[in-house]
């Protein structure tokens, strides 16, 4: 009896809800400030091909440690329509720190700024790194919170599924 007390109010939740492991999620249409000053959309970024969004800092060692494998990402699968934006966390008073670090890198992704977390928190990215691969149409195909070295490998793995190209080439 007791077991009924706590799985009916858990399937009432489920059912009011409409949350189960199998809902679709979209990603809503953000409006994106970007690094050199331009303003896009996370829709606008989606036309040609998935999209990988991943939240960092300047201050986040394992963002940095992330970041060069994204940018060999980004390069290596841009001619099937992919490409990574990179949506920077530090506050507006660190914003030179994060022009430099970019410059200072050569990185070629896109980067977007936000510096009051509006989209980490309407994307639930305020951990970082956090990544989310987005399919051309909205629906987020995959989710992943933190970084340790290796996991470039699933990385790569969830972007070559996206663009579909078997995970040999």
């Amino acid at each position: 009896m007791k077991k009924l007390l706590i799985i009916i109010p858990i399937m009432i939740f489920v059912l009011i809800s409409g949350e189960t492991s199998e809902t679709v999620r979209k990603i809503p249409d953000l409006k994106i400030k970007l690094l050199d000053g331009k303003k896009t959309s996370i829709h606008t970024l989606l036309e040609d091909g998935p999209l990988l969004i991943d939240f960092w800092a300047t201050w986040c060692k394992p963002c940095k440690k992330v970041m060069k494998h994204l940018d060999k990402y980004h390069n290596k699968y841009e001619e099937n329509g992919f490409k990574v934006l990179m949506v920077n966390q530090d506050t507006p008073r660190s914003l030179g720190k994060v022009k430099s670090y970019i410059k200072s890198q050569k990185y070629s992704f896109n980067v977007g700024l936000d510096p009051n977390q509006k989209i980490a928190k309407k994307l639930n990215g305020l951990i970082m790194p956090t990544l989310i691969l987005i399919d051309t149409d909205g629906t987020i195909l995959w989710r992943h919170q933190g970084y340790m070295p290796g996991e470039e490998a699933e990385i790569e793995s969830e972007i070559q599924s996206a663009i579909g190209l078997s995970a040999d080439k």
